[in-house]
């Protein structure tokens, strides 16, 4: 079974304020949100996986005084990041004080996690001009009697 920290955030996009919830696993992030336009027209509940390989890292934000902390995401997948509120290619979660120990754990596993993820990936692969050298240069050509 796989267990999540559940964050509640806030973030803006445009005229749009979002509310909703995060949950960070060793499979990666979950967020659900609701959009209010104006504060006052609900577009419904929608939820965003985004998986490990997904996801390129994630910050926490301090702030000041444990005000204003937040965390920021990056994704390696554009198509995802335009399902999102997002801005400068980032999704920024905003938090509340009484979450700031909450996000702070859950933004060191989820880094662990990244981290094990990438280990675990099979190395790169070799481009095939690496394999060969110049030695061919020096091949002579067959004789035409040893055909």
């Amino acid at each position: 079974m796989t267990t999540f920290i559940s964050i509640p955030f806030k973030t803006e996009t445009g005229l749009s304020q979002i509310d909703g919830m995060s949950k960070f696993s060793s499979a990666g992030v979950v967020l659900e949100f609701e959009s209010k336009l104006f504060g006052l027209i609900k577009s419904g509940v929608k939820e965003i996986r985004l998986p490990l390989a997904e996801i390129l890292d994630v910050k926490f934000r301090k702030g000041f005084f444990r005000f204003f902390a937040k965390i920021e995401i990056r994704l390696k997948n554009f198509t995802l990041l335009s399902e999102l509120p997002s801005k400068d290619g980032k999704i920024t979660l905003k938090l509340v004080r009484d979450d700031f120990e909450r996000a702070q754990e859950a933004v060191a596993k989820i880094q662990k996690d990244l981290t094990e993820h990438r280990e675990s990936l099979p190395p790169a692969h070799t481009p095939v001009s690496v394999l060969f050298d110049d030695s061919e240069a020096e091949t002579k050509e067959l004789d035409e009697g040893n055909k």
